[in-house]
């Protein structure tokens, strides 16, 4: 049975993950246990769920620079408004939520309005994020608080030897949302059709512009429920959080398979995308003899790879 080519990309992916897992198997005592895989989860849940919506975005073919800013200023806001103002963490939490939404659905809608290129308003947002940290606090800001500390302490033990963080069991339920957002609702559909063909799809008489600031909205939602994730943690707010991590988000949905020019993608690549790039990471720790830098240079080459694979998938495809 011939495979369909959509799915080549997310083949690919998955490929890639089982090469490095075995590799590090085969080569590294004790790399071969749940904890280590689980701990790729744990260590990565703000990534996946920020990749997440970036997905979206570049499903539609656009693209959000914002995303690593959003976090920073997520976490800034909630660490000042908890620890300088004490104010209840059960309220902070749904007001940062609305704050990354709102200035995501801002910047979705002066790009569906104005007809402006998506780089430049993210870019603009990224600047204007990354600003207000600095406005709120030039300085770290711990967070003590006893609740949101045991929070982020809580393990949740799935069997002996093996247990995951709240931040790995949200980053779950995040993921398997989003799933069915993309495959079993109109607003998946049509966000793969804006994708495919943003006129044809307006022509078929799909909803394009409310999508497309929703889309947005997402992707400053999933940045903000990020931040919150990175609050757990690091146990603090810093302007300087998440700096080049929405390198990192987009370097996860591209190897995850989903084309940049939209269309065409999974979110289930995406979490395959996230957790190739902390394997990266895991095997230079188990190697011990390499520079962390080394992870970089890797995924760069990896981007590079899936890059020019993208571009023969889309020769193929006309």
């Amino acid at each position: 049975m011939k495979l369909n080519a959509k799915y080549l990309p997310l083949v690919a992916t998955v490929s890639l993950f089982m090469a490095m897992a075995t590799f590090g198997s085969v080569s590294y005592n004790g790399f071969f246990s749940a904890q280590v895989f689980l701990n790729l989860l744990i260590d990565n849940a703000f990534l996946v769920i920020v990749a997440v919506g970036m997905t979206f975005v570049i499903l539609t073919g656009g693209i959000d620079l914002s995303v690593g800013s959003v976090v920073a200023l997520s976490t800034m806001v909630l660490a000042a408004l908890v620890e300088h103002h004490h104010w209840n963490l059960w309220l902070v939490i749904p007001l940062v939520l609305l704050m990354g939404t709102a200035l995501g659905t801002f910047m979705g809608w002066l790009i569906q309005r104005f007809r402006l290129q998506p780089f430049i308003v993210t870019l603009a947002g990224m600047f204007l994020a990354r600003g207000l940290c600095y406005v709120i606090s030039i300085d770290s800001i711990s967070i003590t608080d006893e609740t949101y500390t045991a929070l982020a302490q809580m393990r949740i033990s799935l069997w002996p030897g093996a247990a995951v963080s709240l931040s790995a069991m949200m980053a779950v339920v995040v993921l398997l949302l989003a799933m069915f957002v993309a495959q079993g609702t109109e607003f998946g559909r049509t966000v793969y059709a804006i994708g495919g063909n943003a006129q044809s799809a307006m022509l078929m008489g799909l909803p394009v512009a409310r999508t497309t600031v929703m889309v947005y909205g997402l992707s400053g939602f999933c940045s903000a429920l990020g931040g919150v994730v990175f609050t757990f943690y690091m146990l603090s707010g810093y302007g300087l959080h998440a700096v080049g991590l929405e390198m990192d988000a987009i370097a996860a949905v591209v190897i995850g398979g989903t084309l940049l020019s939209g269309g065409v993608g999974y979110v289930v690549g995406t979490l395959f995308g996230v957790l190739a790039l902390g394997m990266i990471q895991t095997l230079i720790m188990f190697d011990g003899s390499l520079s962390s830098w080394w992870t970089r240079i890797v995924i760069g080459a990896l981007l590079l790879v899936f890059c020019v694979l993208q571009r023969v998938f889309e020769v193929g495809k006309k």
